[in-house]
This record gives structure tokens, sequence and C-alpha cells, in this order.
């Protein structure tokens, strides 16, 4: 008796289950993730939108940096006019003036803007009382979560001819000052709002940050006779410079789209040599004169800048410290 089968048995699946095997996604790939998480991802549906209608689709209008733009008419322009509007900006003397305002309104923002969130968040996590710890907190947040009008609104009635400060200037012997029609005070007083409203908020990604920090680095250090700030230089600097140079990155990021809301707040005609900013310059020229192809040119050099000085610094970062964004 033959062990052979002349007539092997046929695979008696139905057709449907062998192809649907074939179809099914394999581990590891994006089709397989999708189908496992749908659910999570189904949530980035509503961000993606929202940047997609609101950030992506109004980078089509800046066409009309190349066209001749009239309101009323086409909204990409009327006619093609080249690099008509880049050579009138480079060839006007305001907009140089602006673009000074800028870079140093950007870089003193960025100086004191920047570090001071990493002090504070130093000085905090060296308080051990846990209630006065969320009370300091508390109060370095609390300037963050004031509208911008209400912030500027305080800031003018500080200075004010009869508020706190001038009355200060004058109990001990000075002569009050306009503060806020002096073009040279309104860098200090822009700077000093920022960190006022900006720092405490800062220190949560720093604090999160110093949570991760191995206990056990610190009790060797000690063992080795470190002290609190050798602790610090070498412990906790070192575990907070990945968070650090990301938020660094990102601040270069926005470096010339300095604070357009607060300037637009607190400047006016007497201080437009030392607070007039790209952003107001823009909002003058588009929105009350309507000049908005020339608006649009600025801004799209605007753009280039940052994009240029992001992936400077991105470059920069991972080749020297080994930590970037991409």
């Amino acid at each position: 008796m033959s062990t052979t089968l002349d007539n092997p048995p046929r695979d008696t699946r139905p057709a449907g289950a062998q192809s649907g095997r074939h179809k099914r996604a394999r581990p590891g790939t994006w089709r397989h993730a999708l189908r496992r998480d749908w659910q999570l991802y189904s949530l980035a549906i509503l961000p993606l939108l929202f940047f997609a209608i609101f950030r992506y689709a109004p980078m089509l209008g800046n066409v009309i940096a190349f066209r001749k733009f009239e309101p009323g008419g086409n909204i990409f322009g009327e006619r093609w006019v080249g690099l008509r509007y880049v050579k009138m900006f480079l060839d006007d003397p305001t907009f140089w003036n602006v673009f000074t305002n800028t870079l140093i309104l950007g870089g003193l923002t960025l100086l004191f803007c920047f570090p001071l969130p990493i002090v504070l968040a130093l000085l905090l996590n060296e308080v051990r009382n846990r209630r006065m710890k969320r009370f300091l907190q508390s109060v370095s947040y609390l300037p963050h979560f004031l509208s911008m009008v209400i912030v500027a609104a305080i800031v003018m009635q500080m200075l004010a001819i009869d508020g706190p400060i001038n009355q200060l200037v004058k109990a001990l012997g000075g002569q009050p000052t306009v503060f806020m029609q002096k073009p040279e005070w309104f860098r200090a007083i822009f700077v000093s709002s920022e960190v006022w409203q900006t720092v405490g908020w800062g220190t949560i990604l720093y604090l999160a940050a110093l949570t991760t920090i191995d206990q056990q680095l610190y009790e060797a250090a000690r063992m080795d006779g470190a002290g609190r700030w050798r602790q610090i230089w070498h412990v906790t600097l070192p575990g907070i410079r990945p968070t650090a140079i990301t938020l660094l990155i990102l601040n270069i990021g926005t470096f010339m789209a300095v604070g357009f809301e607060k300037v637009l707040l607190l400047y006016n005609p007497l201080t437009y040599p030392t607070a007039d900013v790209i952003s107001t310059y823009l909002y003058r020229m588009g929105v009350e004169s309507s000049n908005l192809s020339y608006a649009a040119a600025i801004g799209l050099f605007e753009a280039l800048i940052g994009v240029v000085l992001i992936s400077s610094a991105n470059v920069i970062s991972r080749r020297t410290v080994g930590t970037s964004l991409w």
C-alpha cells in the first residue's frame, strides 16, 4: 500500500480568506499602526485641519508680493510685477530703521527672556517647603494669564505722569518723566514687561525636566564632595540641556516676530524711532494704507529670515551639542 497520495487534498478555505490574509497589513508598517490606533490618530484630524486652513492655505496669498493687488479685484493680484515691491522696501530707509528695531528688540528679548526661566526654575527647585513653592509658582504664573490689553494698561498706568513710578521718583527728589513718550525708554519698558509676563510661565517645562533627572546622580556627586553649586553645574544643567536647546531653537525661529500686540498697544508716533518693528510696520502698510502687495513682500522677507535662523540654529545645535529639532 503506497504512502503517497496521487491526488493531494486541496485547500478547502475560501478564496476570500486567502486574499484577506495577503491584504492584512504587516506589523511595523504605517497601515498596521493606523488600524491598531485609529482612535488616537483621529484626534489629530481637527489640529491638522486647523493648520491646513489657517496656516498653509493662506500661504497662497504670498503670490501678491509679486503681483499688483487692488482691493475688490482678484485675490491673487491683477498683473505680474516681479520684484518691484521687493526693490521698494530694500530702497526704503524707513524699512531698514524698522528692521534694526526688530533685531534690537528681538535680541534683548531673547537675551533676558530665555535664561531667566532657567534661573527661576533652579531657584524654585531648591525650595523645600511645598506650600511656599506652590505659592511662588502661582505668583510667577499669574501674569501669563492676563490679556495683552490688561498688561499694556498696567504698564501705562504704572508709568503715567501721576503713576506709582513717577510718584516714587518725585519722593526721591527727582522730576517726573513721561516714560511712554520717550523713545529712549521704550526698549527697557518693553523688555521688562515681557520678562514680568513670560518668565514664570517659561519655568514649567524646565521644572518638568528637572523631575526626570536621576536622583542617584546627585547622591554620587555628594559622595564626591560636590556642593550645591557643583551639583547644579555638573548634574542639573546637563540634565535640562536638551529642553533648553529645543526652546532656544524655537525662540530663535520667532526672533523676527517680536511681540506685535504689545508693541502696537504701547507705542505711539513719538516712540516710532525705537519702537516701530516689522510687524507693526506691516500693519500700517497693509491694513491702514491698503498697500497689501508691499506688505506681503516685507512679510515674505521676514518669513525667509525666520526660516534661515531656525535652520541655522538647528544645524549648529546638532553639530555642537548633539540635540536638535530634526
